[in-house]
């Protein structure tokens, strides 16, 4: 009787091994039919902080690079076909020193794309992506982390979509005289009358709004204003873990009249109140966030190199896959899969070019200034 309990044990483990097998081929097949498109990583921050000077050579990912979460084999083994690379700068540095450091940032992005043809190719639309895609390349695509970045200057803010940038996070950990934080004290309220300005620009310029970072009062209000569809570009759902990075269930309620997107972040912190995060935690938020605003409004936004821990199970851009086998293993249709790993990106990209088309035959680029609107 021990050696037949011994036996069913052993060809259980072996049936759950089996499936398991599947679940992570049929993810994998999926990552070559959509493009996993990742809304967040901090590698060219990383290539500043890591003594590199900026200096592709220095960390060169075309090789394995233990020390930080990215490079090209690991990108390659995880399936990513997109990927926003984040051009993030320190709230600490303001005015011209945040510009400049910003178009460095994006400079390296640009360099990166130039180093390693066979591996990435520069995207600014939705086409784009599909086109490097199809080529067998990683689409890379350029997103601004903070408002700090334009210096309360519209006109800043078209020279870096002019550069290549496609969304900018409104806000970064602090207030912009614009709108406010979500780990900040609140001190507008939302956004000002220079900051639905700044959203209009946006949304005539076809940069999308990105609301990872900033007070769910800002949050309204950009969805209140925006006449294209917004993204969290990495964030979490709220209702699971009650801090200020996260998206509380009103704002999720709002993204199907809206159109947008929460591409849910692997940051332990957020994921968990203790900070102990695992694959399953980040899985469980997708399904918040599904249940709530619906399978048209979820993705996946890592923050890669730009967290110092990460959850087990997702240690680095190579474990993409497994968190798509446990989406199917939980029972979620491969059509709402491919939207959360890159469909509903490139809808909402669509959507925005489309705006923007008809923005840029209505009117002219605004010429306002914080000063003029907000009466400093």
């Amino acid at each position: 009787m021990k050696r037949v309990a011994m036996l069913l044990m052993l060809a259980g483990a072996a049936s759950v091994s089996a499936q398991g097998g599947d679940l992570l081929a049929r993810a994998r097949a999926l990552h070559r039919e959509v493009p996993l498109i990742d809304g967040h990583n901090d590698y060219p921050w990383a290539l500043r902080e890591n003594n590199a000077a900026r200096d592709l050579g220095k960390l060169d990912i075309g090789m394995p690079q233990p020390k930080i979460h990215t490079d090209i084999p690991r990108l390659r083994e995880g399936g990513v076909g997109g990927q926003f690379w984040s051009v993030y700068v320190p709230a600490t540095l303001q005015g011209a020193a945040a510009i400049r450091a910003t178009l460095e940032q994006i400079d390296i992005v640009h360099r990166m794309v130039r180093k390693y043809p066979n591996t990435f190719g520069l995207a600014t639309t939705a086409a784009d992506v599909e086109r490097v895609f199809k080529a067998g390349r990683i689409a890379s695509l350029i997103g601004m982390e903070g408002g700090h970045s334009i210096d309360n200057s519209l006109a800043a803010l078209r020279m870096f979509h002019a550069a290549g940038a496609r969304y900018l996070t409104l806000t970064h950990s602090t207030n912009v005289p614009w709108a406010d934080s979500g780990t900040d004290m609140p001190k507008l309220g939302g956004l000002s009358s220079f900051g639905e300005e700044v959203v209009r620009e946006m949304n005539r310029l076809g940069m999308m709004v990105d609301l990872s970072h900033t007070s769910p009062e800002t949050m309204q209000d950009v969805m209140r204003v925006s006449e294209a569809p917004v993204i969290f570009s990495h964030s979490d759902a709220r209702a699971l873990n009650d801090h200020g990075r996260n998206v509380p269930d009103e704002v999720l309620r709002l993204l199907p009249r809206n159109g947008g997107i929460v591409m849910v972040t692997f940051v332990p912190g957020f994921l968990t109140r203790d900070g102990k995060a695992t694959l399953a935690d980040a899985a469980n938020h997708m399904d918040h966030v599904r249940k709530v605003a619906g399978p048209d409004h979820v993705g996946i936004g890592g923050d890669f190199d730009g967290i110092s821990t990460v959850p087990v199970g997702l240690e680095d851009v190579s474990k993409y896959p497994a968190l798509t086998a446990e989406l199917l293993r939980r029972g979620w249709p491969e059509a709402d899969v491919r939207k959360a790993l890159g469909s509903n990106v490139l809808r909402v990209m669509r959507r925005g070019e489309e705006v923007a088309a008809r923005l840029q035959k209505q009117r002219d680029p605004s010429t306002a200034t914080i000063d003029q609107l907000d009466r400093r």
